[in-house]
């Protein structure tokens, strides 16, 4: 079963545009302009997005003078991916060994 942080993280993760940003991320590291420009999102909108994403654990910031830039966690969204296939791994387990509850 999921863990807290993981239903958070995925619900971080549930909305369109935030995924977008994190696909982003994975190529390189950006600054809220340059997401901006990609995402074509409105900066507030973006910012709020970006916020969700740092608070889940999914991006660390840097500052630069008076950009920040935004870098994904690896790690993060690697342990995510590790629980889902955990948890496909013990569907498909179950569904081979026909593993069903009887009804009262």
């Amino acid at each position: 079963m999921l863990m807290s942080v993981e239903a958070d993280l995925m619900r971080a993760l549930a909305d369109p545009l935030r995924l977008r940003i994190v696909a982003l991320l994975s190529r390189e590291t950006l600054c809220t302009t340059h997401l901006v420009e990609e995402t074509g999102a409105r900066q507030t909108n973006l910012s709020n997005h970006l916020r969700v994403l740092r608070e889940a654990g999914v991006v660390e910031t840097e500052p630069c003078g008076r950009y920040t830039y935004y870098r994904l966690r690896p790690d993060v969204v690697e342990s995510l991916g590790r629980s889902l296939l955990e948890l496909a791994g013990t569907a498909h387990a179950n569904r081979a060994a026909e593993t069903r509850r009887a009804c009262p």
